[in-house]
């Protein structure tokens, strides 16, 4: 059975247009809350409780009291933080013995999308499972509980307090970030009053960017989207490293002092080449998109590789599958399960920072051994539910492609998750080949959609 409403990461949409309305997000709640309810092994009369966090979008205020209301007609208690990043409601789910954990975010999308995305109890994403149950639910009308059934509500006042201080704790406690400057990007998002003050207390001089949130500018020329700004910055204030995460405080991107960027294959080779010296890593879990350059320089490490399948719920699937701690994709998001149960961008740039300081060495030092082929990305708009499978046009392409680019390349054509795209990427050694060849598939595409 397909599932109607979920995604890769969660119900995400267009505000005001099905389904991301007030509707529907009470049904949401409610259908959420029921199946939670049936799944949860607390005492007779005990209610469930749930932890509902946001980001800076305007339209937080409304999805969350949309939410609340499904959750206390279903007899679920709430917990609200207000806007605090993904991984946050993560931890202090699991912290807090709360039965979910629920974000209203659309990530890295502009300020006209927004989106629910659940954890379970453990502080991981849903399995396919129980959102299943939850799109089943959505289908049954809503039967609100008695009035001595029904949820409260509270807010938890030192949300933000409790998540510092967890961030701060994945830091080695022998090292510190003093004498380092540092640029750091909020995207106007969830991380504006939390990643500075994370950095600060390790000791760095910090600057902050991107940390004026009014609603609407979450990713607006800013964050993981716009890395430029970040760039740009770092130049300005003559500092030694940049951080941009974004909205909701998931995934980074880390530049150096001249303004290099690197991204989430870079980041997470650092990681891994410092863990593999310690003899403390078994493996790496990748994407469909992860750099084939990084895939073959783990090899030469001797560390094992795989791919999942694209968003980060199914690099952590396969994270607990072969029982490996370190996974990731290109746009930055970093899963280190020996630090957190779930992608964290504050927590993975301190992983990328601790072994700066260890080999005290900077970012390009660390990232030598690793060259990136040139890989080109196109997404192409097509209708919703096309079959691109069954054109002949572009399988035509695609394998003309493939022969081109021969055992140094890949091509990739994949549906979006959150939008009505399909991504046309190809990787291979010579650039100028890599972008000629995605065009012509991209074009291809475009006729037969």
């Amino acid at each position: 059975m397909s599932r109607k409403y979920f995604g890769t990461d969660g119900v995400r949409g267009k505000v005001g247009e099905a389904p991301i309305t007030p509707e529907f997000v009470m049904r949401l709640g409610f259908a959420a809350g029921e199946v939670l309810v049936k799944r949860s092994a607390l005492p007779k009369g005990a209610h469930p409780a749930v932890l509902i966090g946001k980001d800076t979008r305007i339209s937080g205020y409304m999805l969350e009291a949309s939410l609340e209301a499904g959750f206390a007609a279903a007899g679920v208690d709430v917990m609200l933080t207000g806007p605090l990043p993904t991984p946050a409601i993560a931890y202090l789910t699991r912290a807090l013995r709360l039965q979910a954990g629920v974000v209203i975010s659309a990530s890295h999308n502009p300020y006209q999308d927004n989106g629910i995305k659940f954890f379970s109890a453990e502080g991981s994403k849903l399995p396919d499972g129980v959102e299943m149950e939850i799109e089943t639910q959505l289908g049954l009308p809503i039967l609100c509980k008695d009035s001595a059934s029904l949820g409260k509500a509270r807010r938890v006042e030192d949300a933000q307090g409790r998540y510092i201080e967890f961030c701060k704790s994945t830091f080695p406690s022998s090292l510190d970030l003093r004498g380092m400057k540092i640029v750091i990007d909020c995207a106007h998002g969830a991380t504006y009053h939390v990643a500075p003050h994370v950095f600060h207390e390790l000791g760095a001089d910090v600057e902050t960017i991107g940390a004026n949130p009014d609603g609407f500018n979450i990713n607006d020329r800013a964050g993981t989207v716009h890395p430029g700004i970040l760039q740009g910055a770092i130049a300005e204030h003559k500092a030694d490293l940049g951080i941009a995460l974004d909205g909701d405080g998931d995934r980074v991107l880390m530049a150096d002092g001249d303004g290099r960027l690197y991204d989430g294959d870079e980041l997470l080779f650092v990681i891994a080449r410092e863990r593999a010296k310690n003899g403390g890593l078994k493996g790496v879990a990748g994407t469909l998109m992860t750099n084939l350059a990084l895939e073959r320089a783990l090899e030469e490490m001797g560390v094992s590789f795989a791919r999942a399948k694209v968003g980060d719920r199914y690099v952590l699937e396969m994270l607990q599958e072969k029982e490996w701690q370190l996974g990731g994709e290109n746009s930055g998001h970093i899963i280190c399960l020996d630090k957190h149960t779930t992608g964290d961008g504050i927590v993975s740039a301190l992983q990328v920072l601790s072994a700066m300081r260890t080999r005290r060495a900077t970012l390009g030092t660390l990232c030598q051994g690793l060259a990136l082929y040139p890989q080109e990305l196109v997404n192409v708009r097509v209708a919703k539910g096309f079959d691109w499978q069954n054109q002949p046009a572009i399988a035509k392409a695609k394998n003309e492609a493939e022969r081109a680019l021969g055992k140094d390349g890949r091509v990739l054509l994949r549906p979006s998750g959150t939008e009505p795209v399909l991504r046309v990427m190809v990787e291979g050694k010579d650039d100028a080949e890599v972008r000629r060849l995605a065009r012509m598939i991209a074009e291809t595409v475009q006729e037969a959609a």
